[in-house]
This record gives structure tokens, sequence and C-alpha cells, in this order.
């Protein structure tokens, strides 16, 4: 930066002069490197171009701002080559004091222009010259304390070299290297995959001498985030050889050994501290960056002297000359550190990671697989690469080995750290004084795959006292985490630390209890108890878990067959969707005393998610286990069933006889609310096969049979079918009435399923009638109402699809069609795929031609969501 531009004198000299020194203002605050340099020269920038816009008596302002330009000049020079953390405090304070000045010179000539333009010199000439003395004030410390800290920075320089000479021979010194007291830190991480963000927001920390930890699981990525940080360009030139790096777990937790391997790895040169203030001197006489890998080891609350190395670690945080750096799967961390949680690994970076070991870098599913059950943890994923690079296992292979092995293949020749990361971490003083069932607790957050919700640690562990602290503990220790009110682990802890023997744990055991006693509430949109059963939609994965386990271990046991009966039946009303128990129950032998009424919830389920067919299945093999076994009951259950199945399908001649003969035998069992639904049945049925009267006879003869109060769901189905009895009679008043009726009693019980299909058919109502903004208005409203229910939502756009080809707007309808075509295919919705794909090809044919036939409209348009069985 150079302001002695030369100039003529006159208005147009001092202007130039003026613009030159806010050019060159400019300039020198894009090249500083140093912040509270680059506020000044942006501030004496602003209030030069002030004076020169200002208007006001030019030759005493135009000197004022060329002087403030003079000093900044003699700063920008004395500056050259600095970092702001190589300025003594007091030039930083010249500096601040500098920059209030100059803020408050142009604030005040602003004031003075807006209070009169054609300013007078006279008025003012004491003011400028105030100013002019503090800025030749200001020039002449920043010349002073420049002196005095170029001296002590050559001072520093001459101890260093007597450091390092030792006592070598000074005639060879200039021969010698010049190499830094203390310990270097480890070698950079060969490769760096997915971090790059993370290191430069932490570099970006070190670099303005900000404290930082790094918290995470054993294993997660700590150490190789801050050695890559060590290593980083920008931190090697910052700090040169005074990058240090102490690992923790090396000595035992003591005040005195912390001190002796502090002061050994930072080069202090003090034997055997006994407390902070020998180290201080050294500490604060340059610039470093201190790594505490593993903190764990001296920071945990319970371990041996934790208070004092504590009260050193917060004091090493507090130097503003040093950058600490804190690596910890414990949360207790010096107050001012700025926490960085360190995350798992993207997808990508993991392929990275474990291709970089394993060899090849094409994708496999089956190696994405892996990484995903791995949770993408850093450690787990070099494990397992380098497991099946050691073993030279093909990826089929490896699959094949994490199935039956799981943990042990993470462990390798030469290492078993993965282990050893977490027992470190359960072996650890805070761990300890958690009590005895500790261990047993963390079990069972590890059987979970959700892990435990939050909202029932009163409830599960109602014998366990301080439950939430000890949970609170397992977060402190990254031993878990909290996602979701969820209380859960990464997956390779949960391997790890998941009992071997589920029930030889007794507070898993009585989890299983309380599970058991939840799902024992049998269901009915009538009954009590039906809201309180929307629980199984959060935790579903864990039920179905506990039950997958249980079924495996002993087949005979009645309760937890009975246990599945009811989760199905959980599922069914509450999260419709197929389970990973279908396998177990119908592997069940035919005698079995609860596979018929597990088939039969099984095959809610396939109805449920629209396969029809395959539900249809397993209630024909339901019904001739039943007949086999004498069981009236189950019998007319399952024909019951059937019928309404064969509604679903378009098949009424085969579903009226099965109606029939299960109300037969409902009057027999004098069970009149089964009655009542087969009469249901029925109506749907003979509605179907356009025995329209005989329909409405079987709906009134149903409404006779339910008690005056407390069957609103009963009432909401006959109006549904009463609404399809006169849609079929053309008569449109009664229609509408029906089935608003039925959606004022199910917008009063907030009941999904049933206001979906009543929108849904209340669309196809106005849809007949060619309506189709009152059509839209319904369908919309069904998709509101399809939040856990997939098959609904391909419902749902199916019929939009349908009302827009009507509709001529055909890119729309295809859209819908090809949306629900994909869900239908998904769920496995057969007769569902078929309708929908005859929809996509009408729809394409009208595009090609651009002239749309009339469609029949009856033609698959029929509903098949409610799948209404009881039991």
């Amino acid at each position: 930066m150079d302001t002695n531009t030369p100039h003529s004198g006159g208005h147009d000299g001092g202007l130039s002069s003026l613009n030159a020194s806010i050019g060159a203002l400019h300039l020198a605050e894009q090249n500083s490197s140093i912040e509270p340099a680059k506020t000044v020269f942006g501030s004496a920038g602003v209030l030069l171009a002030t004076i020169r816009d200002s208007g006001l008596n030019e030759r005493d302002y135009f000197k004022l701002g060329l002087s403030c330009a003079g000093v900044c000049q003699a700063l920008d020079r004395g500056l050259n080559g600095r970092r702001t953390d190589e300025l003594s405090g007091s030039l930083l304070g010249a500096i601040e004091t500098l920059t209030t000045t100059i803020a408050t010179i142009q604030k005040e000539i602003v004031e003075q222009g807006k209070r009169n333009s054609t300013f007078q010199a006279k008025n003012d000439k004491k003011m400028i010259a105030d100013w002019g003395r503090d800025l030749d004030r200001i020039l002449l410390i920043f010349h002073t304390e420049l002196s005095i800290n170029n001296h002590m920075i050559l001072l520093d320089i001459h101890r260093d070299v007597q450091a390092c000479q030792g006592g070598t021979d000074r005639q060879h010194q200039s021969a010698q290297p010049s190499v830094l007291p203390g310990e270097l830190p480890p070698p950079r991480p060969r490769a760096c995959f997915g971090r790059d963000e993370l290191i430069e927001k932490i570099v970006v920390l070190a670099d303005t001498l900000n404290p930082i930890a790094l918290i995470g699981a054993g294993g997660i990525g700590k150490t190789f985030v801050a050695l890559a940080v060590l290593h980083h360009e920008r931190i090697e030139q910052r700090f040169g050889g005074n990058r240090r790096f102490v690992r923790c777990d090396q000595f035992p937790a003591s005040h005195a050994n912390f001190l002796r391997q502090l002061s050994k790895v930072i080069g202090a040169g003090v034997e055997n501290p006994e407390d902070m203030v020998s180290l201080r001197p050294f500490l604060s006489s340059r610039k470093m960056i201190i790594v505490l890998d593993n903190a764990e080891s001296v920071l945990d609350p319970q371990g041996t002297d934790a208070r004092e190395i504590y009260a050193m670690v917060k004091e090493l945080s507090q130097f503003s000359n040093i950058c600490l750096c804190v690596t910890s799967r414990i949360s207790n961390v010096p107050p001012h550190c700025m926490r960085v949680e360190i995350p798992t690994l993207s997808m990508e970076a993991a392929r990275n990671i474990f291709h970089s070991i394993y060899g090849g870098g094409d994708r496999s599913g089956i190696i994405d697989n892996l990484l995903q059950r791995l949770d993408f943890h850093a450690l787990s994923i070099t494990l397992l690469a380098t497991a099946a690079s050691d073993n030279m296992w093909s990826f089929d292979r490896l699959s094949q080995e994490w199935d039956e092995q799981r943990t042990q293949v993470l462990r390798t020749d030469f290492n078993e750290s993965l282990a050893a990361a977490i027992e470190s971490s359960l072996t650890s003083p805070t761990f300890c004084k958690l009590g005895p069932n500790a261990r047993d607790l963390l079990g069972v957050v590890a059987f979970f795959p959700q892990g435990i919700d939050e909202k029932n640690l009163d409830w599960f562990f109602s014998t366990i006292p301080d439950r939430k602290n000890i949970f609170d503990k397992f977060c402190a220790l990254s031993l878990t985490y909290r996602s979701n009110q969820f209380i859960t682990m990464l997956a390779p802890l949960q391997d790890y630390l998941s009992p071997q023997d589920p029930m030889s744990s007794p507070l898993l055991s009585a989890t299983k209890d309380h599970y058991f006693t939840r799902l024992s509430v049998h269901l009915d949109p009538d009954r009590p108890g039906f809201a309180e059963a929307r629980w199984i939609k959060s935790e579903d994965e864990n039920v179905e878990h506990l039950l997958d386990v249980l079924t495996s271990i002993d087949t005979n046991a009645i309760n937890v067959w009975d246990a599945c009966y009811h989760f199905m039946e959980h599922l069914y009303w509450q999260k419709p969707r197929q389970t990973v128990l279908r396998s177990k129950i119908e592997g069940l032998p035919d005698g079995h005393p609860s596979k018929v009424k597990c088939l039969f919830k099984l095959s809610w389920l396939y109805g449920s998610v629209g396969n029809d067919a395959e539900e249809k299945r397993l209630l024909g093999h339901t019904l001739t286990l039943g007949r086999e076994q004498g069981d009236d009951l189950w019998v007319a259950l399952t024909l019951r069933s059937l019928s309404r199945v064969n509604w679903i399908l378009r098949q009424p001649r085969e579903g009226i006889p099965q109606a029939e003969e299960a109300l037969e035998l409902f009057k027999r069992l004098e069970d009149p609310l089964e009655q009542a639904n087969c009469l249901q049945s029925l109506a749907r049925l003979l509605l179907d096969d356009d025995q329209l009267d005989a329909a409405q006879d079987a709906v009134s003869r149903k409404l006779e049979l339910l008690p005056e109060e407390g069957q609103e769901f009963q009432l909401i189905e006959s109006h549904r079918v009463l609404g399809g009895i006169y849609r079929s009679k053309g008569e449109r008043e009664k229609t509408i009435h029906h089935f608003k009726a039925a959606l004022k009693i199910a917008s009063a019980f907030n009941w999904q399923d049933e206001l979906f299909s009543i929108h849904y058919e209340l669309a196809q109502a106005f849809r007949d009638e060619d309506k189709f903004e009152d059509s839209n208005a319904h369908i919309k409203q069904a998709k509101l109402h399809t939040a856990d229910n997939a098959y609904h939502l391909g419902l749902g756009g199916e019929i939009q699809s349908r009302i827009w080809y009507r509709q001529c707007r055909l890119e729309e309808a295809r859209g819908e069609a090809l949306g629900a075509l994909e869900v239908f295919e998904r769920l496995g919705a057969m007769a569902d795929v078929e309708r929908c794909r005859e929809l996509c090809q009408s729809i394409e044919r009208a595009i090609e031609s651009r002239s749309i036939s009339s469609e029949s409209g009856s033609s698959g348009e029929h509903l098949s969501s409610q799948k209404w069985c009881y039991f």
C-alpha cells in the first residue's frame, strides 16, 4: 500500500490524492490476512469516501483523510507477512483504538454534512486538529509496538535454536537440521473419504484458535479426523512444528501422569511437573495446537484425579495462543469447547473405504447391503474389508460369513479393535458406577432394532432406580444416541452387546412381558382401547423382531404364538404391511394348535396390501384345517372372510353361499354381532350381483341385530352399502345422503381408513355425473388419509387418474396411473396391477390419438380397500 501519490494543489489535486488513497486502502484490505487490519483498512476507505463526497471544507478535511491513510500505510508496512496470532495484545489494542477513532470521525462528518452543507472551516478547526493528534498518537504507538514485537520474535527464534542445538558443537551448527523438541504427531491418514467438509469446518475453528471437542462413538473416526486436521496444509502453515498429539489412553489416568505426558509431548523440558504453573511459560510462548486423543480416559468424571485433570484441560482450552482439540467418547469436556459430533459415513464414502482395502471399485448390491447393516461405521467397514481381503473372500462368501458370524467377521488376525473400543467404554469408571443392571440394560437397547422408546423407560424398567440417569449416561458415553424419541445404538454395537441368549436376560424377559400384555388388547373400532393401540405404529419393528427371535427359540410356546396373532391384528388395523413372521407361521405343522388362528390373521395382512389372491389361498388352507379340527368358530370366521375376499375379487356367485353358511354357523353359536358382519358381506355380494332389493334387505336385517349404541363402525359400513345400492339404482340424493352420513360418523372418530374409503366412493359418485370439481375435491381429501396405508395411496392415485382421464387431462392421468401401478406392483396386488395396466394402456392410446372414447365406468372401479373381518 502506498499513499504517497504526487498531487497538485487545489481541489483537483486533493481529490486525485484522495481517490488514489481509497484505491490503495481497498487493495490493502483485500491482501491482508489479519482480520483486525482488514477492518481498519475497510473503515478508513469508507472515511475517505465520506470526506470526498460530503461537500464540506475541502482543504482541511482532505488533509485529515490523507493523514488517516498515512497511518494505515504505516500499519500495512509494519504488519507485512505477519498473522493475527503473532501480534501482541497492546498492538491489537492500538489497532482497535484506530478502528474506533476512524468510526467516530466518519460518523461526525456525516452528521456535520446533514447539519450544514456550506460548512465554515473555522467552526471545526479545533475538532479536526484533535482528530489529527489522535491519529499521530496511534501512529507513534504502532511504530513502538512493532519494534518491540519484532525484537520478541527474534528472541523466540534465538531460544528455539539454542534448545534445538543442546550441547552440539557450534562449529557444525549450520550443517544440522532444525529439530523441534517434543513429539511430532502420528503420520497423516493415507486416504480420506467423505470427511472433507467436516475437516474444513474444524480447520477453520483451529485456525482461529477455538478449543474443539470431537465427540462420537468408538471407531466412528474421531482420531482419523483429528490427524487429518493436524496435517492439513493450513494447519501446518499456521503452527509449523508446534502440532502436538497426546494419546490419553497410553498412560494411567492420574494428575501426575497427565502433566508428565503433556510436558514430554509438547517439549516443555520440565521433568515431573507438579502442576500447570511450571508449564505455563512454555505454553504461553508460542502458537500451538494440541490434540488430546481418547480423552475419555482422563476426563471420565468418576476416574482417578478426575477433578484435577479436568481443571488442567480446561486451563489448556483458555490459552489464547493454543488451539486445544479433544477427541472423546464422553461429552464431559470443558464448557467453551466447540462440540463437533462426528457422524457416520455416507454410502459413497463407505464404498470407497471398503474398496480401498479390498480392491476393485465395481458397485455391488451385496456390499452396499453390508455397509448399510453396519450403519456406515468407519472402523467396522475397515475391519470388514480387511477380513474379506485377508481371507480372499468373494462378495457372496463375505455375505454368507456375515450372516453366520457377524461380529466374528469384524475380527482380523492382528486387530480386535472393535471389541476393544466397546469394552473400554464398558470398563470406564462412569459405566462401572452405574451399577449391576447397566450391562443388562444396554443389552435390551441392543436387542431391539429401534432401541427403546424414551417414553417407556418407567413402564419397561420400573424396578430400576435412577433409570433415566443411567440412560443419560449411556448417551454421554456414546454407547447410545437419541433418534426420533428412541434411545438406540449403532449396528456394530448392537451386534456386540445384544445378548446371545435373549431369555437369559431378566430385563429383556420383563420387556417381553410388557409388550405381550400391551398386545393382548382385542381390537375393534367400536371397543375401548382402539385408539391407544396406535402405539404399534412406532414400535412395530421392535415387536416383530422380538417375536421372530422367540418363535425361533421355541415353536411350542403358545403364549408367543398368541402374541403373534395379536401383533398381526394390530398391524392390520393400525399399520397395514407384510411381516417376516409369514415363513414361521406357514412352516408350523398343520396340527399345531396356533396355526389356524395365525394363518387367519396372516391372510388379513395380505388383503390389507391388496394381495387378494394370496389372502384367498391362505383362507382356503385355514378353512380346511378348521373343518378337520371340527372348530365351528374358526370355520365360520374363515367363511365370512372368504366371502369378503370373493366380493373384492368380483366373484359374488362364489362368495354368496360362503356368507350364508357363515351366517347360519353364527346363529348356531348365538353371536349377533358376527351375524351382522355376515349380513354386511352378504349385502355387498348381492349388490355386486345386481340383486339390489336383496342387498337392501340384508342391510335392514343387519341393523336390527345391532345394539342401539356403541356400534358406530357398523353403522358406517351400513351407510356405505346403502350408498352403493342407491348409486346402482340411480337415486342420487339418497346415494349422497348415506355416504355423507357415514362421513360424519367417521370424522368424529378420525378413522383414517374409513375416511379414505368414503371420500373415494363420493369421488366415484360425483364422477358418474361428470361433476369433476366435486369428484376431484373428494379424491384430494381421500389422499389425505393414506399416511399409513400404501394400498390406499395406490387406489387414490388410480381413481384420480380415471377422473382426469374423463376430463381429457391425459398427461396428468398418465402420471397418477403410473404411480398407482408402481404401488400395486410393490405390494403384490396383482388384480389391481392388471386393472391399472389396462388403464395405462387406455391412456396411452388416447394420448396417441387424442380422441378419448368413453370408458365403461364400471370396469375396475370396485372399491377393494376395506377388509372388514371381525373376531
